[in-house]
Order: C-alpha cells, then sequence, then structure tokens
C-alpha cells in the first residue's frame, strides 16, 4: 500500500501547495503554477464533464454503442477530476485514499479508450458482424468488467511493496494501449475502401481514432517514460509536466463528445476548407488589384 502511494507521491507533488516550504523560489514557481493550473483544469472540467455526460445520455438509442463508452469515459473523468479537488484543498490524512482512487479512474479512462477505438475500428473492419453483435446488452457488460479488471489491478498494484516495482508496472500498462491504437487505426485506414459505410460515418471514425491516438500520445505517454527513465524520472520539471499533461487528460476526453454528435467532423472539414477558400479568394483579390495598378502604370 505504501509503494502505490509513493507512486502518486513522486509523480505528482504539485498538490498541497499551500502546505509546502522550500528555500528555492524556481521550484516554487513551478510548483505554484502547477497548483493554478490544477484548479484551472477543475474549475473548467468539472462543469463541462458534468453537461457532457447529461448531454451523452441523450445520444444513446437501441444499439448505439458508442455513447455508453462515452459515458464510462467521462465518469472515470468525474473521479479524477473529485480527487483533484480533494488534493487541491490540502485534505489531511487523505492522501493515499484519494491515490488509489485518482488511479482506478485514470486506469479506468485508459481502458475504455480502447473500448471506444476497438468499437469504432469494427464498424469499418467487420460491418456485418458488428451489426449482429452490437447490442447495448453487450457493451453494458463490457463496461461492467473494465471496472472490475481494473479494481482488480489496482488491488494487485497496492500489494506490491516497493514503489519502484509498483511504478514499473504502471508505467509498462500505460505503453500497451499505443500499438492498439496504431493497429486499430492503421487498420480503419486499410479496410476504409472496401467498407460500405457511409462517407460521413468514415470522417467520423477516423477523426475519433486519430483524437484517441493523439490524446495518449500527448498525455499519457510522457508519465510512462517519466516512471520508466531514470534521467527524466530525476529531472522535476519534466516530472512536473508529465502531472499536468495527464491532468489534462479528463479535457482533452470531452472533445471525443464533440467529434460523436454526427455531422461533426464534416462541419470542421467545411470551416476549414471555408477558411482556405476565403484565404485563397483574398489573395486572387489582392493579385487582381495589383495588376490593375500595374496597367494603370
Amino acid at each position: 500500500m505504501e509503494g502505490f502511494s509513493n507512486i502518486s507521491t513522486s509523480q505528482d507533488k504539485s498538490y498541497n501547495y499551500s502546505n509546502t516550504t522550500s528555500d528555492c523560489p524556481v521550484r516554487d514557481g513551478v510548483l505554484l503554477i502547477a497548483y493554478v493550473v490544477t484548479c484551472v483544469i477543475i474549475c473548467i472540467g468539472l462543469p463541462l464533464t458534468l453537461m457532457a455526460i447529461c448531454a451523452v445520455f441523450s445520444l444513446v438509442r437501441n444499439n448505439h454503442v458508442a455513447p455508453i463508452y462515452v459515458i464510462n469515459l467521462l465518469i472515470s473523468d468525474l473521479i479524477q477530476f473529485c480527487c483533484m479537488i480533494v488534493k487541491v484543498s490540502a485534505c489531511e490524512g487523505r492522501t493515499f485514499d484519494t491515490a488509489l482512487v485518482y488511479f482506478f479512474g485514470l486506469v479506468a479512462s485508459v481502458c475504455f479508450m480502447v473500448c471506444i477505438a476497438l468499437e469504432r475500428y469494427l464498424v469499418i473492419a467487420c460491418p456485418l458482424w458488428y451489426r449482429f453483435k452490437r447490442p447495448v446488452k453487450t457493451s453494458v457488460v463490457v463496461c461492467v468488467l473494465v471496472w472490475v479488471l481494473t479494481l482488480v489491478y489496482l488491488i494487485t498494484l497496492v500489494f506490491c511493496s516497493h514503489y519502484k516495482v509498483s511504478g514499473t508496472i504502471f508505467a509498462a500498462s500505460l505503453l500497451v494501449p499505443l500499438p492498439l491504437f496504431f493497429c486499430f487505426l492503421g487498420g480503419t485506414l486499410k479496410a476504409l475502401s472496401a467498407s460500405r459505410v457511409p462517407s460521413d460515418d468514415k470522417r467520423q471514425i477516423v477523426g475519433i481514432l486519430v483524437l484517441v491516438l493523439l490524446i495518449y500520445i500527448l498525455l499519457f505517454l510522457p508519465t510512462s517514460i517519466c516512471l520508466l527513465t531514470t534521467r527524466a524520472g530525476n529531472n522535476s520539471t519534466f516530472r512536473m509536466l508529465s502531472s499536468i499533461f495527464i491532468k489534462l487528460s479528463p479535457l482533452a476526453d470531452l472533445t471525443l463528445y464533440v467529434f460523436i454528435r454526427r455531422g461533426t467532423t464534416d462541419k470542421l472539414l467545411a470551416s476549414v476548407c471555408h477558411c482556405r477558400m476565403g484565404s485563397n479568394d483574398s489573395r486572387s483579390e489582392g493579385e487582381t488589384y495589383a495588376n490593375r495598378k500595374d496597367d494603370r502604370i
């Protein structure tokens, strides 16, 4: 139990800033920045997550599986926000309990990201199988299994008395989903041409898979590097940045709600194309005006 608590302590020392004293002003400045960033993340992410959960509930329809995984993902993010609030408020005697619950929500969020990526991959790669094997009851059973297996996994880490062993296991576990995300994205792109899924759904699915991969690489991978690499782990700046990045993951997960709404990807592409066309039109108008001016001269 002490070893698992030390993972949280070594990975995140930005909480409880009000109780931290240091003779190094640079370290105090870094801790203050991390503390303020954490408070901003809580103030922005907590209400948006609650609103997103209510909104995604309205998207759940018969045989509509993806929002169920997104709801569970947002619930795991909500657990992380609650733990951040407890730690920022500097509640004494709750460090271990908060760390355990926080990592429970963190690991569950990673598992549900894998579920979302796998479900989107099956839509393209195995459309017939997915059409007949995607009842809501099955997805609910999968979600229950994810919560249970996450709890079993954390209990196993708790009994690892040495924090270095627990940290290595946790960091290695964070690396496991990364090749899966690459495989899901690559398999989806490979099967895209032969799939009979409508084009707007194809763009939506690819957008979700790319978004999940980017979130994981940018926000989760630094923590794994920090725990596995001694040089990076001893660097206080990198350790603090990795802690901030992983706390930004609940905010990044909110973008998945935007992408599961039908037509969102098309609107984004249309807006990008419109901006490009607008810049090209302004450029052509400028060239026309310059040509007219040259003719006058």
